[in-house]
């Protein structure tokens, strides 16, 4: 039995109404499912703090939100490897499988994708909705619905970690420590990076990275972190660099913390031009590797998280009721400094 489906829609920038929606019906394929915990990503809080897209604004109202558990209700007639009860979480990029990526298996990059959240589509912050059921994950039993939720920003970290090659005995800097820094971190720490330098102006989120593996943390608000990185590391800079910031800043200064040899990867979203000195990279023979969302990877990020190799869920910092979804935005975009990762957990 099915309760009442409210949706908590973007009616304006940095504005939510609620709204009562019919229960969909899930068709062949498909899952009818009731969402038990949903993270605000980055995009969405630049979503609803800006109402643009690629500098433009979108139609309202709209629904946010992609990071998420549930628990099946119903299937679609032809689904067989799901029943009503399952917990699963559920991997957003919905692509067409037809186009070259697709069947080269960098679906990723589908030019087709259906993305919810991101607009024109619809995303989750509602109690009720349908997913394809090949996009849906179960969830062990030892794992919670909390941890859950948070397999989709984790398979960015790893798709980074991945991108930059990083193995047994590499060093890493960080540059930038948001919730996709920290599972970047975690994913380099599993994979057995040997040292990880952090840089972030909030002294908060050092505190998280430090606590959550990092080796060393430099407050670039109080400090170089450009020259504080070089004296860590006797001036040679580090095997990997990522950019988790999304800032131009910070993307122009890679060229100066990479080691020769290395890799740079671009994780954060940078929307703004950047000043580069691409002789200095030429000089080190270094490259730079950019990541776009992830592929092929959400079962590694469910074994790694059930297998105890990552404890993902250190990175929430605080859980709100979707009675507060307004508050919980509020917070995630004014209050950086108390918050990194908030989690809203649905009615």
């Amino acid at each position: 039995m099915t309760g009442k489906n409210n949706a908590a829609y973007m009616t304006a920038i940095r504005r939510f109404e609620m709204k009562e929606i019919p229960v969909p019906e899930p068709e062949k394929g498909e899952l009818l499912v009731k969402i038990k915990y949903i993270g605000i990503c980055g995009s969405d809080a630049h979503f609803w703090d800006s109402g643009m897209r690629k500098g433009k604004y979108f139609d309202l109202p709209f629904l946010l939100g992609h990071e998420f558990s549930a628990e099946v209700v119903k299937t679609g007639p032809d689904v067989k490897e799901f029943r009503p009860g399952d917990r699963i979480t559920f991997e957003p990029q919905i692509t067409c499988g037809v186009c070259e990526f697709c069947k080269s298996g960098r679906y990723n990059i589908c030019p087709n994708v259906i993305f919810p959240s991101v607009p024109p589509y619809d995303g989750a912050l509602r109690n009720y909705m349908t997913i394809p059921a090949a996009n849906a994950y179960k969830l062990p039993d030892n794992m919670s619905m909390i941890q859950g939720a948070l397999i989709e920003p984790l398979a960015v970290g790893l798709s980074a970690a991945e991108k930059g090659e990083v193995k047994l005995g590499k060093t890493v800097t960080l540059l930038g420590a948001g919730p996709i820094g920290l599972t970047t971190l975690l994913a380099c720490k599993a994979m057995g990076a040997s040292r990880i330098i952090v840089s972030d102006l909030q002294q908060s989120r050092g505190e998280m990275a430090l606590k959550l593996g990092a080796t060393d943390f430099i407050n670039a608000s109080e400090q170089d972190a450009v020259a504080e990185i070089l004296r860590l590391t006797d001036g040679k800079g580090t095997d990997v660099v990522f950019e988790t910031a999304g800032s131009s800043q910070t993307a122009a200064i890679t060229s100066d913390l990479v080691k020769r040899g290395g890799l740079i990867v671009l994780v954060g979203n940078i929307n703004t031009e950047t000043r580069y000195r691409f002789m200095d990279l030429m000089y080190k023979e270094a490259q730079i590797r950019p990541i776009y969302r992830y592929r092929n990877n959400f079962r590694m990020a469910i074994d790694a998280v059930a297998g105890g190799l990552i404890p993902i869920e250190q990175i929430v910092t605080r859980i709100y009721p979707f009675s507060e979804v307004q508050q919980a935005y509020t917070d995630s975009i004014e209050n950086q400094k108390d918050v990194i990762k908030i989690l809203i957990e649905m009615e």
